[in-house]
């Protein structure tokens, strides 16, 4: 393989995390191209994710990159893949996770008066919030990552949520303050990972990509992403799950709530199949959940 072709997003996180992926497989001796790809939820930067079909908008022409043969892999924020895999391709790399955690950018918590304002575009991060300070109030955010961040401090709105991970690949780290603590605030699966998908059948870019993975971090995710496949869920609804993975064994936290925060659930379950261990965790959830009857929330 001359140059190997990497279908990215042209977002400036996106970019920032292929020339990471690029840098990498350099490192390896394997040269690579990027292939800039709009999809649907960069050119509607401003319409609620869940209007647009969740998680998707940011994937799916990236994918279709690869399935037309326009490129030979493709690099994804984690987060943003749905929990199933177009038929033909394959999820086989997921290269050293950033942190998980999210952060609040503008104000901590506790620094957050009565009645505050705090923008998040996700329901999650929406219910999580409500949860600990069910004074705030919470409104949208959508944009990319220097919009959203410009936000914090304006407009009336004295926080906003973002991912550590973004920070970091950004080096704007100093802007957190606050990491929430991903024991309570449980991550969005997926969460400080990358994904890199390719065709099912080619067997030479699963072999390049291959020096790059981090096998442990490929196990977690594969649990994670069995729990929201369980769940059947994407961003529409209250839901985190985050693993990690220590030799053979695989711990994972999961929680759901109601969407207005007033009840939750959380459990956690060790293991060595991720995708047993995801699905498990899912229906243990979802049980407990019926069972509460939980305001706000629907199966």
């Amino acid at each position: 393989m001359s140059v190997l072709r990497l279908a990215t997003r042209r977002s400036p996180l996106a970019l920032r995390q292929a020339h990471f992926v690029r840098d990498r497989l350099a490192a390896s001796g394997v040269a690579s191209e990027l292939v800039h790809i709009e999809t649907g939820g960069d050119r509607l930067a401003d319409a609620p994710l869940e209007s647009m079909g969740g998680q998707g908008v940011f994937a799916v022409e990236v994918q279709r990159a690869l399935l037309d043969g326009t490129a030979d892999a493709a690099v994804h924020s984690a987060k943003d893949l749905p929990s199933t895999t177009p038929e033909g391709l394959e999820l086989v790399c997921a290269p050293e996770r950033r942190d998980a955690a999210d952060v609040l950018v503008g104000r901590s918590l506790a620094g957050l008066g009565p009645g505050a304002t705090v923008a998040t575009g996700s329901p999650r991060r929406r219910a999580l919030l409500l949860e600990r300070r069910p004074d705030l109030r919470i409104v949208g955010l959508r944009g990319n990552m220097a919009t959203r961040l410009a936000r914090a401090g304006h407009d009336g709105i004295d926080a906003v949520v973002v991912a550590a991970a973004a920070l970091e690949r950004l080096d704007q780290e100093g802007l957190a303050a606050e990491r929430l603590d991903p024991d309570w605030f449980v991550p969005q699966v997926g969460q400080g990972a990358l994904a890199l998908e390719a065709r099912r059948d080619d067997l030479e870019v699963h072999r390049v990509l291959a020096a790059i993975n981090e096998p442990d971090v490929l196990l977690a995710l594969s649990a994670e992403r069995a729990f929201l496949r369980e769940l059947g869920a994407g961003c529409s609804i209250p839901a985190g799950a985050y693993a990690t993975c220590r030799g053979a064994t695989l711990s994972l936290i999961g929680v759901m709530l109601a969407h207005d925060g007033s009840r939750s659930v959380r459990a956690s379950l060790v293991g060595e199949n991720p995708l047993a261990l995801g699905r498990d965790l899912a229906r243990l959830l979802r049980d407990e959940m019926d069972g509460a009857s939980l305001p706000g929330w629907e199966r």
